[in-house]
């Protein structure tokens, strides 16, 4: 937007990096003291402007965009611009700069180091009253002990580009002698204290990853070991700007640099139990302080970690829990600040940095809500599915046909499979009523000859299958005792359960591999994890699906391919329809069951299953006689299938009180 024409005597304010989230803050303070404000934009038409001038929308009359670049001479502003600027009272504020610890070294000194450069240039060009720097708490690299407001020279070692790159880039101005300057060293900053507003993962949210992770698959109440760590020193970004807008207009503060830090810094391992409490995640109850290892320990730690066995495993860690590598560095961060200058600043102002224990809940929810990349919502459904080859058997009903109806509106290409042809198509038609795109391929997964059919015209037509949903089974309920005579049940349960998904998993595993990634997931049942009574056929196909998937997970660890196990609980679909007690009894919905699936698309844990079946295998593992105990007598509480015993129909069932507080109290397990 143009300026208009403005006296001398009012304040200006010029600001780098306006649209990022400092930047955006400060804007906000600066624009509440009725100043005039110019900002420096690389487009004005980009969304981060747009979204900028719209999120100020009422004050567009003092807000000036000027088109630029910190990486060229004086920000790549005309002459005409220069010349405007240097006859108005300007308090320049440089903000622009790379916060990406992963960053490269070129680009990082591109923008950090030669962008302060070209600031400084531009800023004593147009005769600036004083220029306002946003540096970090990073110019202290990894220095043991107590860095105070003065030193710089002094820092630790700065093992990585940010840390270097952001040293350097003060050290350009406080060398500066053109024109006053004041630096503002940042902790690390955090979401808004109120609202918890953050637009990235950065700093310690890379640990939220992590701490969702293991609530999803350890009990809240399960005790945990981990490590003490260093003290992080984090700020949310409201104590920032309003520290920085009070700090820049007080008098005599010219020259001296101030630390917007927390003078009580919390331990890794605080934290962590702080986020995993608000998350209901289990905590650690025994943290390890590595300070108090004996040297001889430490060294030898390092030694076993240098090992390009064990660097490849924890590549492969971090690469699952999003967290980049430069970060380990900052797990024992040895730094504390000295705040005396900004204390003195502050006095008085009312301006007061919260304690992590009133923002953490905020802090957790925004993240949760908006940039959890695993959280179940389109955008992110959508991002894992983009273009890719997703075959679903068992699709032309139940829980394959609603999955299939489930990922219609994404842009997924779905290959439905199953024996009727027939059925296929009405779904797929579905599917393309929706906006979706779907094949129907019929094919008979007990048979060899068909799956290799099957196989070579996917791989003909689609080019092979990204993510292969095995969700295609038989079940049989009837008791051992009543099959002595009838192996084919076995065979029968085994041939599709087991080999049906093994033959499919044998035939696309290659291409997978080939492309450098893709997924299985494997339907497996509550059953393998509760030893059901009356279901020894089924529950061994199952077994051995569970059992394949685990081993095979480990071998291809390190080639991209995910393998995902679903313990599916009872599911109301056309397989237990035989069973008329099942209409009395807590089941899943086909949708229910379909959303697990999503889950298993997003977010690609090792296993999903609900806590009644981990706890059953958990009681199994530990109490064995009491699991088989509360198996029997659910064996004996419900009675034999109308096929096993001679019947051609079972009739209506309906449970007594003793069968209903049963099955209410182990819900989803299959009786």
């Amino acid at each position: 937007m143009t300026s208009e024409k403005v006296t001398p005597l009012e304040t200006h304010y010029f600001v780098t990096g306006a649209t990022g989230f400092l930047g955006t803050h400060l804007l906000e303070r600066l624009l509440a003291r009725r100043g005039q404000v110019h900002i420096l934009v690389r487009d004005r038409n980009e969304d981060a402007t747009q979204k900028l001038l719209e999120r100020f929308r009422n004050e567009q009359s003092r807000i000036h965009c000027y088109e630029g670049d910190i990486t060229r001479p004086m920000l790549g502003l005309e002459n005409e611009t220069l010349a405007a600027l240097r006859s108005l009272n300007i308090e320049f504020f440089h903000l622009a700069a790379i916060y990406d610890i992963a960053a490269s070294l070129e680009l990082q000194r591109a923008v950090n180091v030669d962008g302060s450069r070209h600031a400084l240039d531009c800023a004593a060009e147009i005769g600036a009253r004083c220029f306002h720097l946003t540096s970090s708490i990073a110019v202290a690299g990894l220095y043991k002990g107590v860095f105070d407001e003065s030193m710089l020279d002094e820092a630790g070692p700065l093992n990585n580009a940010y840390l270097q790159t952001k040293h350097d880039s003060e050290q350009l101005v406080r060398r500066e002698t053109r024109l006053p300057w004041r630096i503002y060293r940042p902790g690390m900053v955090v979401g808004h204290s109120v609202t918890g507003e953050i637009p990235k993962v950065d700093g310690p949210y890379y640990l939220f990853n992590a701490i969702r992770k293991l609530r999803d698959s350890v009990p809240e109440w399960m005790p945990l070991v981990g490590l003490e760590g260093g003290q992080l020193n984090l700020v949310p970004v409201d104590y920032v700007a309003d520290a920085m807008d009070h700090i820049a207009h007080q008098s005599d503060c010219d020259n001296r640099c101030f630390h917007l830090t927390d003078p009580n810094p919390r331990r890794l391992g605080e934290l962590l139990n702080l986020f995993a409490e608000t998350a209901r995640a289990p905590k650690m109850s025994m943290r390890i302080d590595a300070a108090n290892f004996n040297p001889l320990v430490t060294m030898f730690a390092k030694s076993i970690t240098g090992m390009p066995s064990v660097q490849r495993f924890t590549d492969m860690l971090l690469k699952d829990l999003g967290i980049p590598r430069e970060t380990l560095a900052f797990l024992e961060y040895p730094t504390r600040f000295d705040r005396t200058n900004t204390d003195l600043a502050l006095e008085g102002s009312g301006i007061r940095l919260k304690s992590p224990e009133e923002y953490a809940r905020v802090l957790w929810a925004y993240w949760e809500q908006h940039l959890d990349e695993e959280r179940i919502e389109p955008e992110n459904l959508n991002r894992q599915v983009e273009g890719k080859v997703i075959m679903i058997t068992g699709a032309s009903s139940g829980i394959g046909r609603t999955t299939a109806l489930r990922l219609a509106e994404t842009r997924a290409r779905l290959v439905l499979v199953a024996r009727d042809q027939q059925e296929l198509e009405k779904v797929a038609a579905e599917i393309q009523e929706l906006g979706g795109i779907a094949h129907a391929c019929s094919a008979d997964l007990t048979s060899d000859d068909d799956v290799e059919r099957l196989a070579d015209l996917v791989i003909r037509e689609h080019g092979g299958v990204d993510i292969l949903v095995n969700n295609a089974g038989r079940s049989i309920r009837r008791g051992v005792e009543h099959s002595y005579d009838r192996l084919h049940d076995f065979q029968r349960t085994m041939d599709i359960n087991y080999f049906g998904a093994l033959r499919l998993m044998l035939a696309f595993l290659p291409g997978m591999v080939e492309r450098g990634g893709g997924q299985v997931i494997n339907i497996s049942s509550i059953a393998v994890l509760a030893g059901n009574a009356r279901f020894s056929a089924y529950t061994a196909s199952k077994s051995a699906l569970d059992a394949f998937t685990r081993s095979a997970a480990s071998e291809y660890a390190d080639k991209g391919v995910k393998f995902t196990t679903i313990n599916m609980p009872l599911v109301k679909t056309p397989m237990i329809a035989p069973t008329k007690l099942y209409d009395h009894v807590p089941t899943l919905s086909p949708e229910q069951a379909a959303e697990l699936i999503i889950k298993a698309v997003v977010q690609k844990p090792a296993r999903i299953a609900t806590r009644l079946g981990t706890f059953s295998a958990l009681l199994n593992d530990l109490l064995p006689g009491v699991s088989r105990l509360l198996m029997n007598t659910g064996y004996h509480m419900f009675p034999e299938s109308a096929a096993s015993q001679g019947k051609s129909d079972g009739g209506e069932q309906k449970p007594s009180p003793e069968q209903k507080l049963m099955v209410n109290l182990l819900k989803g397990v299959n009786w």
